[in-house]
């Protein structure tokens, strides 16, 4: 007995899937079945079927015998129905069934004969038998049909569809009854599913090779969920053989392509076939199983069942339907792919680069993967494909394109379920784990990644099926049968370009870095970095202390997400410094010295080759930008930082696009110190300008109060002006009159912001033009943009008769807009259609100018006229106006026939699809003319990517152009920024006035406030205002802060630092009135904070910051210096304080706040003509021990620093706090306390420490900044200082 073990079905949901609304009660049905079975004649009933003993039970078996002598009132109507679904509903392919059947019989003469006329004769498909036993079930089956016919039915219903017919009782004999012409004329049921108008679509087969394949149809388009099919071939191959038998006319064999999912019941259907001695070619693929058990007690013989008037006689030959259970032991296909996988890559186990160097050794490259060369013979085409782009990128996720969706593979797929529950598919597809999402989705998706550290590869498809056989037709070379893919590009956070993965305005930086260490300790740096999002390319070199200060502050500007360093080049100091003051999840990439992280002269040779500026000699830099010429040149470490950038940028496949475009400057850390106000870094992080210290966010920050321009590209400049506040007066007041201009003139201020609110970010979309990456939707809005700022200056113009009519700075401004704006942008009115362009994303070039173009569009309408014409004949012919053309899917211009004129159709028609009142057919000639039109389109996709290309190219020559006027309108959103600010003050808000004294600087603010902690930003209801006045001929220039914890002196001291920039940024100041001289430096040195990220104590943080002070501090500095000394001990501390203060009052005469906590540290300093005295005012209630704080500052030391009060306010156990006063009462009366008290008194009538060294300096005659003399390292000391040194020291000594 030879058994066929088709694929496992899913048997519930067939049987689900069966059902109809509407249909007859579940006894009325059995009642047909029975009914049904009973009426088939003797030669008709080839197939008898016994019940399981318990329909429950799974483990019973259901058997069809042809032994006719049981009864047949045994017979379950409900069993029947179920067994005839699950039977009728498999998607066997039983032509593949027959053809692998192992010769085991006498008849092969007989059965090989039989199985090539079934090749030829009609099948009932599976829609077809489902809709024959649903006829039965609700009682349509015609019995007449059946019964009193001499001969017996060529294919039994209950049968499989392609099951060999029955004759005579042996199944695979054709009837004798019929004739040639029967045998030969091809039959094909397209019975319905339903009255629905749904499409069911036919399929040929061209070969026996595909037949033995599963067909998977294209992905549809949309974000349906997605669920991948499991096969044993390579997708492409399959693919591509099914668009070539729907497209040319090979034969008219179709079949239906109605596989069943991976996901089955665990139900195996076995049939019983005669012993029938079948050739077959591959016996070693295809193997049938023999199930020969005479003795089943299950078997029951059911011919004395049926009492129907037939001759037949059963016979040793049966043929018997059998539904098992599939053995326990028997792996499921998951289980088995997992084995058969982990075996096929059981070398990713343990993983080595490509150098066979493991994840431990030092030298290990975690971007490349080690595949052995056993590997690469097993592989099929794509995973050769696949694992040649993955094993060159092992650290990135790599997002494969396959039809319409981007699939994770292996590693990456268990990565994407484990971080984002992506579903993995149960067997995995090209025997590998896979994960998959909609190529719609991808953008979305590859953020996810990147948002987690991860770094993203693009794999596309180079081309379509049917450019893939349009290539091979014209190659005489045959090729792998899989599509091309190329990698895209690779996406990092630190490299995005897409405005759809883009998540801030703000610019984002990828930054290369090399560190030079001299012998004296200090350090020289080369960087360069990069905003690809708008091509802008920055490179500097400079020198720096010991502590890396200029790179703290250059990190802290900038703020890098990705780095790039060689490896073992960077110090301790310096990586911690940059990992602390980077962005949140920056990248880190340690490439290899020399080979990767390129040197000076590796790096012009790659550059001058690659040819990234056009030159026509490669050894003349005639075009390259002047800034990178001097760097070649002269500074060799910061163009060495370039070449590792140009490195990793080809490696990205985004070197040409962003060099080629030329925008490449130098870096100034500091602008220009002679017209800017410097802020380093640590007074950036002290003043919270970009992010607060709680929670490091940008609430409360500077940055956030301000940044109220329109444009993106707007608040990315003003980033840049609140980093670089102004220095000169004269720049300083035409920003101001150009902020006042706009703030009292409504209309000005109406015009520029109605235009500036219908800007895209040009900046970013400029670029991408030039690298040829934008859609052209968004090509007609760079467009359209640069139409605005046109349109902005002419009305402008008309208002003000001219833009050098407008106040302050705006007439500058709009000056730098180039007068040629207006001619190029015209150029572009009428280049293409611009309606069709915005709608359909399609550039139409006007006639004439695309020759290319029009002879294309010309040709598919042609062929669309030829094809209506057809249709109009057909309809003439058949006599039909209903016949009209439709398009399914892939298949255009079906033709759609009614179902009353099938008849009609002729035989040499290809039928596609069908539903219950049409059906749909394609011609010889309309078939050839469709082939010829999608060859067409797919050409005329070609001549649009050029002429895309072509239209972008010819923008981005005036590149330079649209960028100075973006620029300058960004300098103008930056104005209106800062006058919306200035409004935002409320009535207490004024214009700074500035004086110009290069001897004394000053600082006079009356009644003011902190911008930031205003009513509506914080919450705050009221804010107490102050005077601050520092410098000046008549003040002193340092305030010594004394008071009560909490009393509000930080407040004081971060409020005159804000006020100061705001006032130099060109905005007004919330204050009544404000007068000051332009400060060049701000410095701070606030709380009392560690730094484990770069390994810093408490102490040595004060320290640090403190000896910066000192080194770069000048009399028009503002240092602002809070709790020196805390981080030691009592009496170092305040020594510390004591010669740092008197240092900086003397000798550097900055202006200034010292704030402390040491009481007795003013008694040193009672004389002292720059240092004065303040506090801030409370209301003490010694009894109960409580303050009022209020917030005042006023002249004179504190009397203490209430600290039991203030703990007793925290609300710490009142025993605990008299413990602590009691304890502190008695320290002040050791010998420690005693002894600093009578230091203190002897201060007040002797010469303190301070100016007696300064005397001896003096006497040395040393009276300069030199090393070893009294002024050492201070930077300016000019006459002015050495004058206002001696005068100090008078003072000191009339006041003894």
């Amino acid at each position: 007995m030879t058994v066929i073990t088709p694929k496992r079905l899913k048997a519930t949901d067939r049987l689900k899937a069966s059902g109809k609304k509407g249909s007859l009660s579940s006894t009325k049905k059995q009642q047909n079945i029975f009914s049904f079975f009973s009426k088939l004649p003797t030669q008709s009933a080839s197939l008898l079927i016994k019940p399981p003993k318990d329909s429950t039970n799974q483990n019973s078996s259901l058997k069809v015998s042809t032994n006719t002598s049981n009864s047949h009132n045994s017979l379950k109507p409900k069993n029947c129905r179920k067994t005839a679904l699950n039977q009728l509903s498999s998607p066997i392919k039983h032509e593949k069934v027959l053809s692998e059947a192992k010769p085991k019989s006498t008849h092969q003469s007989a059965s090989d004969s039989s199985n090539k006329e079934s090749k030829n004769s009609g099948s009932i498909d599976d829609t077809s038998s489902s809709m024959f036993v649903d006829s039965i079930v609700d009682g349509d089956f015609d019995h007449n049909s059946t019964s009193n016919n001499n001969t017996s039915l060529a294919i039994h219903p209950l049968l499989p569809s392609g099951s060999p017919p029955i004759e005579d009782g042996k199944p695979g004999l054709l009837p004798s009854s019929l004739s040639s012409k029967r045998r030969l004329k091809r039959k094909i049921n397209y019975s319905e599913l339903d009255d629905e108008d749904e499409d069911v679509p036919l399929q040929r087969l061209p070969n026996k090779k595909l037949r033995n394949k599963k067909i998977i149809d294209s992905d549809d388009e949309g974000e349906e969920e997605f669920i991948p099919e499991p096969i044993d071939e390579d997708d492409d191959e399959i693919e591509q053989e099914k668009d070539k038998f729907l497209s040319k006319n090979i034969d008219n064999d179709f079949a239906s392509d109605d596989l069943g999912d991976d996901d089955l019941d665990d139900v195996f259907v076995s049939i019983t076939t005669p012993k029938t001695k079948i050739k077959n070619k591959n016996k070693s693929k295809n193997k049938l199983k023999n199930i020969h058990d005479d003795d089943d007690k299950d078997s029951i013989d059911f011919s004395e069942k049926f009492k129907a008037s037939s001759t037949y006689k059963p016979t040793s030959n049966k043929v018997s339907l059998t539904i098992k259970q599939k053995n326990s032991k028997q792996r499921s296909p998951t289980k088995s792919f997992q084995k058969d996988n982990e075996e096929r890559y059981k070398w990713l186990v343990n993983i080595r680069d490509a150098e066979k160097r493991e994840p431990t050794h030092p030298d290990y490259d975690p971007r490349t993967l080690y595949v052995p060369s056993s590997a690469w013979t097993k592989f099929t085409a794509f995973e050769k494909q696949y694992w040649e782009i993955k094993s060159k990128m092992y650290d990135c996720i790599v997002f494969f394109k396959k039809g319409k969706f981007f699939e994770l593979y292996e590693k990456d797929a268990l990565l994407g379920h484990n971080l984002f529950d992506l579903k993995l598919a149960g067997n995995g597809r090209a025997n590998m784990q896979l994960a998959g999402v909609p190529e719609m989705s991808f953008d979305y998706w590859a953020s996810e990644f990147i948002s987690k550290g991860y770094k993203v590869a693009k794999v596309d498809q180079m081309e379509t099926l049917l450019a893939k056989e349009i290539r091979e037709s014209t190659k005489k070379k045959k090729e792998d049968k899989v599509i091309r893919r190329e990698l895209s590009c690779i996406l990092t956070g630190g490299t995005l370009t897409e405005d759809s993965m883009i998540k801030d305005d703000m610019a984002t930086y990828c930054l290369a870095i090399r560190q030079e260490e001299k012998m004296d300790g200090s350090n020289l740096f080369g960087i360069s970095f990069v905003d690809t999002a708008t091509s802008k390319m920055r490179i500097l070199e400079f020198n720096d202390d010991s502590e890396c200060t200029n790179l703290e502050t250059f990190i802290n500007q900038i703020k890098p997400k990705e780095i790039i360093a060689p490896k073992g080049n960077l110090s301790s100091l310096a990586i911690r410094i940059i990992k602390f003051n980077c962005a949140e999840n920056s990248i880190w990439n340690y490439v290899k010295d020399e080979d990767e992280f390129w040197d000076a002269d590796r790096t012009m040779e790659e550059i001058s080759h690659a040819n990234y500026f056009n030159d026509e000699n490669i050894n003349n830099q005639k075009n390259w930008p002047k800034d990178l010429i001097k760097y070649s040149e002269k500074k060799q470490l910061g163009f060495s930082s370039f070449g590792a950038l140009v490195w990793y940028l080809k490696s990205l496949k985004l070197d040409s696009d962003l060099i080629s475009i030329g925008n490449i400057k130098e870096y100034n850390i500091f602008d220009n110190s002679n017209s800017s106000l410097i802020l380093d870094g640590q007074t950036l992080q002290n003043l919270e300008i970009f992010k607060n210290s709680f929670d490091g966010s940008d609430k409360g920050t500077l940055f956030k109060f301000i940044s109220r321009s329109i444009t993106p590209f707007g608040k990315r400049m003003l980033r840049s002006w609140i980093c670089h506040p102004l220095l000169n007066i004269s720049d300083i007041n035409e920003r101001l009159d150009a902020v006042e201009a706009m703030m009292n003139d409504g209309n000005l201020q109406s015009i520029i912001t109605t235009h500036l609110k219908s800007l895209p970010d040009l900046e970013r979309l400029l670029s991408r033009v030039y690298s040829g990456r934008l859609p052209v939707k968004d090509f007609v809005k760079t467009i359209e943009g640069l139409e605005t700022i046109q349109l902005m200056v002419n009305e402008l113009i008309s208002e003000y008769n001219s833009v050098e009519a407008l106040p302050g700075s705006l007439s500058g401004i709009f000056s730098q807009i180039p007068k040629e704006l207006e001619f190029c942008i015209k150029s572009w009115d009428n280049t293409f259609d611009r309606e069709e362009a915005k709608t359909n994303g399609v550039l139409i070039p006007e006639k004439g100018v695309e020759i290319d173009f029009d002879e294309s569009v010309e040709k598919m309408k042609k062929l669309e006229n030829d094809l209506n014409k057809c249709l109009r004949s057909y309809k003439k012919n058949f006599k039909c106006q209903e016949f009209c053309f439709k398009d399914s899917g892939k298949e255009i211009f079906l033709i759609e026939v009614p179902s009353r004129y099938i008849k009609k159709i002729p035989r040499d028609w290809l039928q596609m699809g069908s539903t219950s009142k049409v059906k749909r057919y394609w011609s010889p000639e309309v078939r050839d003319l469709v082939r010829e039109l999608l060859e067409t389109r797919e050409l005329h996709k070609d001549i649009v990517n050029n002429l895309k290309k072509k239209t972008y190219s010819r923008f981005s020559k005036d590149y330079a152009l649209w960028l100075k006027a973006v620029k300058a309108i960004a300098k103008v959103d930056c104005i209106l920024a800062l006058c919306l600010t200035s409004e935002s003050l409320g009535e207490t808000a004024c214009r700074p006035i500035f004086i110009a004294d290069n001897e004394h600087g000053s600082l006079n603010f009356t009644e003011l406030r902190h911008p930031c902690f205003m009513a509506g930003n914080t919450g705050a209801k009221e804010f107490i205002p102050n005077d601050i006045q520092l410098g000046g001929k008549s003040e002193a220039k340092i305030g010594l802060l004394t008071g009560a914890n909490a009393a509000g002196k930080s407040t004081i001291l971060r409020m005159t630092c804000i006020a100061v920039i705001l006032a130099q940024l060109g905005c007004w100041v919330s204050s009544s009135s404000a007068k000051l001289t332009p400060i060049d430096r701000i410095m701070t040195r606030l709380g009392a904070n560690d730094n484990i990220m770069q390994g810093k104590s408490t102490f040595l943080v004060e320290l640090s910051e403190t000896k910066k002070m000192i080194e770069f501090a000048t009399p028009r500095s503002l240092l602002v210096l809070d709790e020196l000394g805390r981080g030691g001990s009592s009496s170092d501390g305040f020594a510390i304080a004591e010669s740092i203060l008197y240092h900086i009052a003397t000798h550097i005469q900055s202006l200034g706040f010292f704030a402390t906590h040491y009481g007795s540290l003013g008694l040193s300093f009672k004389n002292h003509p720059s240092i004065k005295p303040l506090r801030m005012k409370i209301l003490v209630d010694k009894n109960s021990r409580n303050i009022t704080f209020l917030y005042k500052l006023e002249k004179g030391a504190a009397e203490g620093s209430f600290g039991m009060h203030v703990a007793s306010m925290c609300g710490i156990n009142e025993k605990i706090i008299e413990c602590a006063e009691a304890a502190a009462k008695n320290l002040e009366h050791t010998s420690r306390i005693k002894k600093s008290n009578e230091l203190a008194k002897l201060s007040e009538t002797g010469i303190p420490l301070g100016l007696q060294s300064d005397f001896s300096w003096l006497l040395k005659g040393e009276f300069n900044n030199e090393k070893n003399h009294i002024g050492e390292g201070v930077v300016l000391y000019n006459e002015p200082v050495k004058s206002h040194v001696i005068k100090s020291m008078i003072s000191m000594i009339e006041g003894l």
